[in-house]
This record gives C-alpha cells, sequence and structure tokens, in this order.
C-alpha cells in the first residue's frame, strides 16, 4: 500500500487543475488516478479527430442513459472522455463560461465564494488568452484560448442569415455581454487541441511528488471512522490500495463521482440498500439534481459544396483543406465542427440567452454518427436549452465498480422546457430561411415538412432530442438536505473527502461546462493548500 498526501479520482479537466497546483509547490505527494490511458492517439490532439472520437471505446466512456420515458423509451447516448484531459480530451474545444448571473445565483443560494466577481479571477489565471489580457481575460494560465482556424465560407452566410432573422453579432461571448452570434474561441495552440492534460499535467510530469497512474478502475473510497483513508482500485484484475493522509479528491464527473460515493457506502440509503451496500453514510442528494443542456438538430439539404460531405465535390474541398494544415496548420483538419454559433433569446421579453446555438457545416444526425446522412450536402443547426427545469438522476445497475452508472436524465419533463424548445426549432428554421443561406438551402430532412404544429414539433423532440454533453448537479453545493458538498466542496458527514468537478453545480451555467469545470478545480485548490499550508 503506498501512501500520498492527496489522491485525486479522475484525471479530467478538474484533476489535472488539482494535480499541478497541487503539487507545484513540491511539499505534498499527488497521486492521480484516471480510468483510462494515456493521451497519446492521434485524434485526441488533431481537433477533427472529435468524430472518430464519438466512436471510440477505448478513449470514450460510451454511457447510455436507462430507457427515457420521456423520449419514447429512447436510451440517450452519454459520450464521456476516458483518458488524461478526460471530456477536455474528447469535446468540441469551445471556450465559454456561462452568464454572470449564473455564478451570482450560486451565492444567492447560499454558497459564500462563489459569485462572478469571485469566480472571474480564476478563469483568468487558468487561461492564455492568445487576444491578449483584460478586464475579462488572463494571459499566464495554461489553458491557450485562441481563435479557430477553421472557418469555411457557409460560416459567413449563418452570420448573415442570423442577423437578418434580427439578432446582434458578437466577438467575444466571454466578455462584457455574452448575447450575440459569433465565432467561438477555441481551447487550440497552434492548430492542436489543448486539453486540461496539455495544458496542466503534461507539462509537469516530471515532478517527483506527483505520481499519475492509468488504466485503473476505483472501486471504492475507504471510510474509516467517517474519514476518507484511501482508495481502493483495480488494474489488470489485481486489486491495490493507496492511502491518503491528507485528502481524498473525486473528480470523476457528474456521472461517475456519485457512483463512487455510493459503491463507497455515501448515499441515499433506500439506493444503497436495493443492493446491498453497507451504508457508511445516509446523503440523499447524491446521485440526484441532475441537469444537462437537452439539443435538438434541425437540418436541410444545401446546394453549396464546401461543405463536410461524402460527396465528390466536398471531398476535393476536404483534401485542398487539408493541405492548408500541413502547410501552416490551418484548415479543416484543425476544425472543431462547431466553429460558430452563439446565443439568443427564445423571447424578446425575457431578460437574457436561454438558448445556445451551434452551426454545423454538414447534414449531422446521432451525434455525427449517422455516417448515411454524410453522402448529402446539407448544413444543421444544433439548438439547446441553456437553463432546463427537469432533473434527472444517477443511480446504480448493481454493486459492482465496472457497471456503468444508472442514468436517468428525465429531459423534456417540465413543461416550460418543451416550450422553450418548441420555440427554438421555429427559431432554426427562421434562421436557415433568410437570406443568404435560403438561396442555397434544398428541402428540409429534419423535422421535415410534415411537422408544423407546436404538437408536432413536440413529438419530434421526444423522438430526436439528446443532449450536448454537460452534465452537472449530481454532488451539489449546498447546506440544504439534498446537498452533497458545502462551499469548500467538502462532502457532508465524511471528513477528508471532496468532490470537485462539474457534479458540485447546484444549477447549470449557460454555456459549455470544461472552462467553469477548471475553474472550480483552480479556485478549490487555493483553499485545499491555504487549509493544509
Amino acid at each position: 500500500m503506498n501512501t500520498y498526501d492527496f489522491i485525486i479520482v479522475g484525471g479530467g479537466s478538474a484533476g489535472c487543475v488539482l494535480a499541478e497546483r497541487l503539487s507545484a509547490c513540491g511539499k505534498h505527494q499527488v497521486c492521480l488516478l484516471e480510468a483510462g490511458p494515456k493521451d497519446k492517439h492521434w485524434s485526441i490532439h488533431l481537433p477533427l479527430g472529435v468524430i472518430e472520437l464519438m466512436k471510440s471505446k477505448t478513449l470514450n466512456w460510451q454511457l447510455n442513459s436507462h430507457p427515457e420515458k420521456t423520449q419514447n423509451g429512447r436510451k440517450i447516448f452519454n459520450p464521456r472522455g476516458k483518458t488524461l484531459g478526460g471530456s477536455s480530451s474528447i469535446n468540441a474545444m469551445l471556450y465559454t463560461r456561462g452568464q454572470k448571473e449564473d455564478y451570482d445565483h450560486w451565492s444567492e443560494l447560499g454558497n459564500d465564494g462563489w459569485s462572478y466577481d469571485e469566480v472571474l479571477p480564476y478563469f483568468k489565471s487558468t487561461q492564455h488568452q492568445e487576444r491578449g489580457e483584460s478586464e475579462y481575460h488572463g494571459v499566464n494560465g495554461g489553458l491557450n484560448v485562441a481563435e479557430s482556424r477553421s472557418k469555411p465560407p457557409i460560416n459567413e452566410d449563418f452570420f448573415l442569415a442570423a442577423k437578418e432573422a434580427g439578432f446582434p453579432l458578437n466577438d467575444d461571448f466571454n466578455g462584457k455581454t455574452q448575447e450575440g452570434i459569433g465565432y467561438y474561441q477555441v481551447t487550440q495552440k497552434n492548430g492542436l487541441r489543448c486539453s486540461a492534460a496539455k495544458a496542466f499535467l503534461t507539462p509537469n510530469l516530471d515532478r517527483s511528488n506527483l505520481t499519475v497512474l492509468t488504466e485503473v478502475l476505483v472501486e471504492k473510497i475507504e471510510i474509516n471512522n467517517q474519514q476518507a483513508t484511501g482508495v481502493l482500485y483495480k488494474k489488470n484484475g489485481i486489486h491495490y490500495q493507496v492511502h491518503a493522509n491528507k485528502e481524498v479528491i473525486l473528480s470523476a464527473g457528474a456521472f461517475n463521482s456519485p457512483q463512487i460515493l455510493m459503491l463507497s457506502g455515501i448515499g441515499d440509503k433506500e439506493v444503497l440498500n436495493e443492493h446491498g451496500i453497507e451504508m457508511i453514510h445516509d446523503l440523499k442528494g447524491v446521485g440526484k439534481n441532475l441537469q444537462d443542456h437537452v439539443d435538438i438538430l434541425v437540418v436541410t439539404h444545401h446546394h453549396r459544396t464546401d461543405l463536410l460531405s461524402f460527396r465528390p465535390k466536398a471531398i476535393w474541398w476536404a483534401i485542398k483543406e487539408g493541405l492548408k494544415f500541413v502547410k501552416n496548420k490551418t484548415g479543416l483538419l484543425t476544425s472543431v465542427v462547431a466553429e460558430s454559433g452563439g446565443f439568443i433569446k427564445s423571447s424578446p421579453s425575457i431578460k437574457r440567452p436561454d438558448l445556445q446555438l451551434h452551426f454545423i457545416p454538414a447534414a449531422m444526425d446521432d451525434h455525427g454518427r449517422n455516417l448515411k446522412l454524410l453522402f448529402n450536402y446539407g448544413i444543421a443547426l444544433h439548438v439547446c436549452l441553456l437553463r432546463p427545469k427537469s432533473r434527472g438522476q444517477v443511480s446504480l445497475y448493481g454493486n459492482n465498480s465496472t457497471l456503468h452508472p444508472k442514468i436517468e436524465l428525465n429531459m423534456l419533463n417540465h413543461p416550460d422546457d418543451i416550450k422553450t424548445m418548441v420555440k427554438g426549432v421555429k427559431i432554426a428554421r427562421d434562421i436557415f430561411s433568410k437570406s443568404p443561406l435560403v438561396e442555397n438551402n434544398g428541402h428540409e430532412i429534419f423535422p421535415g415538412t410534415n411537422c408544423q404544429s407546436d404538437q408536432e414539433i413536440h413529438e419530434f423532440l421526444k423522438n430526436k432530442s439528446n443532449t450536448i454533453y454537460h452534465p452537472v448537479g449530481t454532488c451539489k453545493m449546498g447546506s440544504d438536505d439534498m446537498a452533497v458538498v458545502d462551499s469548500e466542496l467538502k462532502v457532508h458527514g465524511i471528513g477528508k473527502l471532496r468532490v470537485i468537478d462539474a457534479s458540485i453545480m447546484p444549477t447549470l451555467i449557460s454555456g459549455n461546462t470544461n472552462a467553469p469545470t477548471i475553474m472550480i478545480a483552480a479556485k478549490i485548490a487555493d483553499s485545499i493548500l491555504a487549509e493544509h499550508s
């Protein structure tokens, strides 16, 4: 049994930041445990490899939800990163933070220290903004934030159509205001992915006080006298144990962190009893409060040929784009597929954006896994609900760490979510009906011309909605009966144990969750170091 000061479970966005920050002073022995392999595969580093990563069973947990009652019994695909860098190694690399009001709301819920003004310094300290330093951006952090180096001309058509539809343009979604349409900035450096591993972990692997173990499956946290003392894990069929002198930190994400807590005897006693797990601490909120951004695609045939497609002219265009990468690390191979989009209001009467758009220069379906659709020239527009009222949960299929967690998204369960998403579909169609997109559009693929009424659109949503991969909330921060951690992210009722990842968010932020997760880890790393100085 090896002994460390801090044991971090999960080498994703939060885990990589924690490993770097906690080991930086050289005083603490830090061990990072990651279920997946090292981040060496080409598809991680070449941005367009995100298409391959959707299918990978080695680098992607390939989670699926339990059959969803609100989605006509469909299982919803939930890709999650299974490698160093976690989901930051397989995501679309978009850098967004959400809205000021998101964090002020966390503070209003009683979570001291989490207002926007208090978290902004951590967003700034963790990034290197290639545009330069400003009131909202920093330049000395590890996470490189850059302009997209792939900008297919169809994006300009999308901007003009959105503007004609009445939406403003915005060149910085993380500045003074989030609202508007434009290009997303991306977590890339020199045209390659800048994951949390590349940003924070890889440059520091030579530290003598930092141990990184990959391809290890954590089975449970060891609890003695209501304190976390270590971790049990398995590698190549052999069981191992590591001991923590100071803290065990769970950073396994919104699906796996609650699963590990429950397998360790921490959770709702009814769930634990159902699976024959000895209860260490009855904590009802573990796995509850699951939130994710529900998303729908509006797709139409399109007559431009400089698009992602398995058609002759498109393939020739892609070859020429590939040569740009060889020459100067630009072009299609640096594409995140969803370079453009923005944040809009579903109604002029509301105060802040409640929908996010991602524009796709391809006829896209089923997370890009429906390759048959790519034999068409087409364009697609993601419509994502930013602050859903529906709530799901994560529980167990059994008392076994090799089983996937039981995910019940319960998305579009709330009538307000349905109403807003119906509006979103109509807005996407309206943008596609505007010049210059409309001049090159063919017939609509999804929802299709036979889907017009609100009820028909609702049925379309039940048959085709997905998430856009931002699960949070299952170990929520707070002081109420359903809270799992306090404002320092310490697990209620168990000493020397914290959860530090997106699962602690009490409510979902209005944007992509990678940058906020990195911020969360950096903020609490300071608290941990101060406590153990």
